[in-house]
């Protein structure tokens, strides 16, 4: 691997020479802010740079003031509720320090600007890939338990469950690997192979989520063929303002009590915003299972961002922990129906009304750590500019499964990864703005527990990309790139004594992992085009081609994998997964109709996927003597993907107040040239539909602001197209669920949002029903009633407060 050293070397000091270019003109930018109407200021719209991190809110005059922009050319968004916001594009240069901004009023409530999915800040209309972005105000109303379940009323956008702690992100069907998530542009890696292994980030240090509807190895290399989240931080606050934030939030299904304080402020150049977070949970119920034995949950972070802002750009600090203990939902119950637990001595007993009741969280849990360092950094050049992101993460995760060794875990993985991305951005050249850049990640895992699912392994990952696009007449963006990536992966042999323990004896042991060096090298590329049509309307086609290596688990897992209630074997010989996607997209966004049609079509080669292994008597195979882990291994075919999203959202005049959305998703996920019990690809997202009529008011009185009351319903059709072979999965019925919510903004003289509200009740008819991707969904089965498995969360009402001071 010497020689990817050397590039990565040869790349990293030619960015040193560029450095010496760098323009050190600066200058202070100021204006005003009006209605375009009636040519009144706005008070309180922000004017944001999103390239430098930098921002302004307009005075009671309405104007603003920027300081210190280096010449050069910035997407400037401009935004205040109750208006449309207002992308522009401007070159900056010596003498040009004024700069004025209209807002026209309208219900409209799309963002204008993306910073993911591209290599610099660009306006959604003018980007070709599909792009979807979602805000703290968004995330607030939905009432969710954990980060990714805030994101499910996004259309094709599901999550993959473990009751109401662990949710992993499923885009247009695909997810674990197949889902790229980033932190503030740095790539999140915790082990996301495993299906009990949700997202170490803290939900309350989110502002805005960005989702990248398809293949994202062209930026980030493999992984990412279903497309990216990109979760993002608070702003840092304008200069010479300090401001404390308090989050308090309840929900009345399984008792969680949720708070997180922040302190943030922007002084002579230096930032700051340190935050600490808990959240704790029991054990939550459903009008069928009752309570559900431990599947509470304990969560605390901590986490402190430091920037320095100056003449030749920014660097950003950031420091995040991440600690979560969460119980494991065995499902196991008496003849009477009342879930069971193994006590210290080895006998059964069943859970009593005070330990159901309770925040304890029993035997099997894990517990969770992830350590986080990331340095974010933006360099203005004299022809253009530098991004160099560098991130070090430690992801530690045990499993404690013995009650007569309830201290001794018996997996336990300790991963290590250094990240790091380096690209350089020309400035427009003949109106072409390109980019070229490199990354790379190194990531040891080893093994500290007594129990071996994986081996111990190495991976390097080195790969360069370059990327440009063109706007011709205002109308037609042209934008596309390509990439080359190479990963080099070596796993540690394993022998095992009769016992269980490692040994490097020959005698009584035998081999649990074999060692494996393996290259896998790919390339990855897009072009696509987005045509507006006219000034409320735009065409979007985009086709890429993206790909993905085996993971670990895929590869080398010989085990009994507790997450999914079997013995899973891997196999060496799988090659990178190639996906083929083309996107289309019509978007229409006036002051009273938005819809959104975004149709694709993926081609997969070489999917992935678990088959079931039979006993020469054509039976379940079950390696492990008195268990019931079932025997699979990993397997690869063809598949395709179709399907697409619809979005409508009306507001007719003069009801400009009442917004009246419709969402459709559906997916159909196959493999070539297979009978029916083979044809349908496992853990496909039902067809569902979501109706949402809400009111909302930009100003009631003096002193409420952003007032909305909502009723939606939730339809998820029946999923009859599921992988029927073996017993893998089974049929899904359908089922709606109802809920609805409000809330409010408190607005002092001196504050805009001095206090936010929301309420929200979910599932607001308690209605018993199994998702699709409900792991639990194939849990023991309940005697007392033949049901197999345990049913998600019933009603759910959640209360939050958000004091800003």
């Amino acid at each position: 691997m010497k020689w990817k050293y050397r590039v990565f070397i040869g790349f990293f000091s030619g960015i040193i020479c560029v450095k010496s270019q760098i323009g050190f003109s600066q200058n202070n930018i100021s204006g005003f802010v009006t209605d375009k109407t009636i040519k009144q200021p706005i008070i309180g719209a922000t004017v944001y740079v999103n390239d430098l991190k930098k921002g302004a809110i307009t005075d009671i005059n309405g104007k603003f003031l920027i300081e210190k922009i280096p010449n050069g050319t910035y997407l400037f968004e401009i935004s205040y509720v109750g208006y449309k916001s207002l992308s522009e594009r401007i070159k900056i240069e010596e003498n040009s320090n004024q700069l004025n901004f209209s807002l026209n009023e309208s219900p409209t409530e799309l963002s204008e600007v993306v910073i993911t999915g591209v290599t610099r800040s660009t306006e959604i209309k003018l980007s070709p890939v599909i792009i979807k972005p979602l805000d703290i105000s968004k995330l607030n109303q939905s009432g969710s338990s954990n980060l990714i379940d805030g994101l499910k009323n996004i259309p094709g956008i599901n999550q993959i469950t473990t009751g109401a702690a662990i949710s992993k992100p499923t885009i247009r069907g695909l997810g674990y690997n197949r889902v790229i998530t980033l932190m503030d542009g740095i790539k999140q890696e915790g082990q996301q192979w495993g299906d009990e292994h949700g997202i170490e980030i803290d939900e309350y240090a989110i502002d805005r989520v960005e989702i990248v509807k398809g293949p994202g190895s062209l930026l980030y290399g493999s992984d990412g063929i279903a497309g990216v989240l990109n979760f993002i931080s608070p702003k840092a606050p304008q200069a010479g303002i300090t401001k404390a934030q308090l989050i308090a939030n309840y929900q009345s299904n399984n008792n969680l009590i949720g708070n997180s304080f922040s302190y943030a402020g922007n002084k002579n150049n230096i930032q700051w915003l340190g935050r600490l977070s808990q959240k704790t949970a029991g054990n939550y119920k459903n009008k069928y299972d009752g309570k559900v034995f431990n599947s509470g949950f304990k969560e605390f972070d901590a986490s402190l961002f430091l920037g320095i802002n100056k003449k030749w750009g920014y660097s950003h600090l950031n420091l995040s922990s991440f600690h979560n203990k969460v119980g494991l939902i065995e499902g196991e119950r008496d003849i009477s129906g009342h879930f069971i637990y193994l006590k210290s001595d080895g006998t059964e007993s069943a859970a009593t009304e005070q330990e159901l009741n309770s925040f304890k969280i029993g035997i099997p849990f894990q517990n969770i750590a992830h350590y986080r360092i990331t340095n974010n950094n933006y360099i203005k050049t004299k022809k253009g500019s530098i991004n160099a992101d560098f991130g070090f993460q430690n992801n530690i995760r045990k499993e404690f499964g013995e009650v007569a060794q309830p201290e001794i875990a018996g997996l336990h993985f300790d991963l290590k990864n250094v990240n790091f991305n380096i690209r350089y951005n020309f400035d427009p050249i003949n109106s072409w703005e390109t980019s070229v850049g490199i990354g790379g990640m190194h990531q040891k895992n080893r093994n500290k527990g007594i129990e071996f699912l994986i081996p111990e392994y190495n991976l390097f990952d080195l790969g360069g990309f370059i990327f440009s696009q063109k706007t011709f007449n205002e109308k037609i963006t042209i934008a596309g790139g390509l990439r080359f990536d190479n990963r080099e992966l070596h796993t540690e042999k394993l022998i095992l004594d009769d016992l269980g323990q490692p040994t490097n004896s020959p005698v009584n042991s035998f081999v649990k992992f074999n060692a494996l060096n393996k290259s896998y090298s790919s390339y990855s590329g897009s072009v696509g085009l987005s045509y507006q049509l006219n000034k409320t309307s735009t065409f979007k086609m985009n086709l890429s081609r993206g790909f993905r290596t085996p993971n670990i688990a895929e590869i080398a897992s010989n085990g009994r994998h507790e997450g999914t209630f079997r013995y899973e074997y891997g196999s060496a010989d799988l090659v990178p997964e190639i996906s083929r996607q083309i996107d289309f997209g019509y978007f229409l966004n006036s002051d009273h109709f938005t819809l959104e049609i975004t149709p694709f079509a993926n081609f997969i080669s070489n999917y992935i996927f678990t088959k079931k292994l039979l006993n020469k008597m054509g039976n379940d195979s079950i390696p492990e003597v008195g268990t019931n882990a079932i025997a699979y291994k990993f397997v690869q075919d063809k598949a395709k993907l179709i399907g697409g999203e619809i979005y409508l959202d009306m507001h007719p005049h003069p009801l400009d107040w009442l917004h009246i959305e419709n969402s459709f998703s559906i997916v159909r996920a196959t493999q070539y040239n297979q009978p029916d019990s083979l044809k349908y690809l496992p853990f496909i997202p039902a067809p569902k539909y979501r109706g949402e009529l809400k009111a909302q008011f930009n100003k009631i009185g003096d002193k409420l602001v952003n007032t909305y009351f909502k009723i939606a319903i939730d339809y998820f059709f029946a999923q009859n197209q599921y992988y029927k072979a073996y017993n893998t999965e089974t049929l899904t019925p359908s089922y709606s669920l109802l809920g609805a919510g409000c809330g409010t903004t408190f607005k002092s003289a001196q504050h805009s949002n001095l206090i936010n509200l929301y309420f929200n009740i979910d599932n607001l008819l308690n209605t018993a029903y199994q998702s699709h991707l409900s792991r639990l969904k194939y849990a023991p089965e309940n005697y007392s009633t033949g049901r197999i498995g345990v049913y998600n969360m019933g009603r759910n009402i959640s209360l939050k407060m958000i004091i800003n001071i």
